[in-house]
């Protein structure tokens, strides 16, 4: 069966129609999701009915399962964690800042996957910012400057003991563990060319990228600023809107993802699995 691709009139972003997830994928359907996903980057599958066995199926037909380093994960399945908020939550809104998730891992995972299980009436969309136009958008000077520098990246804005989700982060119904592993500092290209599509993306955040190697901070902080409002001007950016039953795969190579509020009084639950990245051929 030849897949029903539905681009968004948008810079990225696909919806997959008249394909159940709960059944096994055929080598050629595989193949050809993989194919739509490095074209689209984000692919959405709407009208799913999927257990947590069946969403751990699908995900491990497209990569090896990665690691959640600061969640817990859901009893029984291991490479399940919960994005999950009650509906009487006070708490500021999870995954609100630019980000390419766990970029500041040695080596960060290819994918996410994102299955809605229960979906606020109003709010709650995801951003999506295509990161090989943010690359390609940039002035011959600064992709010349940036060419060959590498980004710092590290996990304690966020996940450090005085982080976001840090020790004073209370009330929060998401099992998320902060620790001090968080402290620790990666370095990524800044413009990473992808292993699969060889394009060049602008790989920088403001949720993971403390500063650029080799730069002081005096010079490399204004630099950052300037690559943080550039990657997700408006020409760049896809809003997600979900529905219940929605599965959500993207590529953390060439798009950062960001929450958006709008849901106060309601509940919303989506199950996650991290994907990595593919050992080379």
């Amino acid at each position: 069966m030849k897949l029903d691709i539905r681009p968004q009139v948008a810079p990225c972003g696909a919806f997959i129609h008249g394909l159940d997830l709960k059944r096994d994928l055929t080598p050629q359907h595989v193949a050809a999701l993989r194919a739509a996903w490095l074209q689209h980057q984000v692919l959405a599958f709407p009208g799913q009915d999927l257990s947590l066995d069946d969403l751990e199926r699908f995900a491990f037909t497209l990569g090896p399962f990665g690691v959640d380093p600061y969640f817990g994960s859901v009893p029984g399945h291991p490479h399940i964690a919960q994005v999950r908020r009650d509906a009487d939550e006070k708490t500021k809104i999870f995954a609100e800042t630019w980000h390419s998730d766990w970029s500041f891992l040695p080596t960060p995972p290819q994918a996410t996957v994102l299955y809605g299980n229960v979906i606020p009436p109003v709010g709650g969309d995801t951003l999506f910012a295509n990161q090989y136009a943010a690359w390609d958008a940039l002035p011959p000077t600064m992709r010349a400057l940036l060419q060959n520098k590498r980004g710092i990246h590290s996990a304690r804005r966020g996940y450090a003991r005085d982080g976001m989700y840090g020790e004073r982060d209370k009330g929060r119904s998401m099992a998320i563990r902060y620790d001090d592993s968080a402290l620790a500092t990666q370095l990524h290209p800044i413009a990473r060319v992808h292993p699969e599509t060889g394009r060049t993306a602008l790989f920088v955040s403001p949720g993971y990228t403390i500063g650029i190697d080799g730069m002081a901070d005096a010079e490399a902080q204004p630099l950052l600023m300037e690559l943080f409002r550039h990657q997700v001007r408006e020409d760049f950016v896809y809003r997600h809107r979900w529905q219940p039953g929605m599965l959500l795969l993207w590529d953390n190579r060439c798009v950062l993802h960001a929450a958006t509020g709008g849901y106060d009084g309601h509940a919303r639950l989506l199950h996650r699995i991290t994907l990595a990245e593919r050992a080379a051929a």
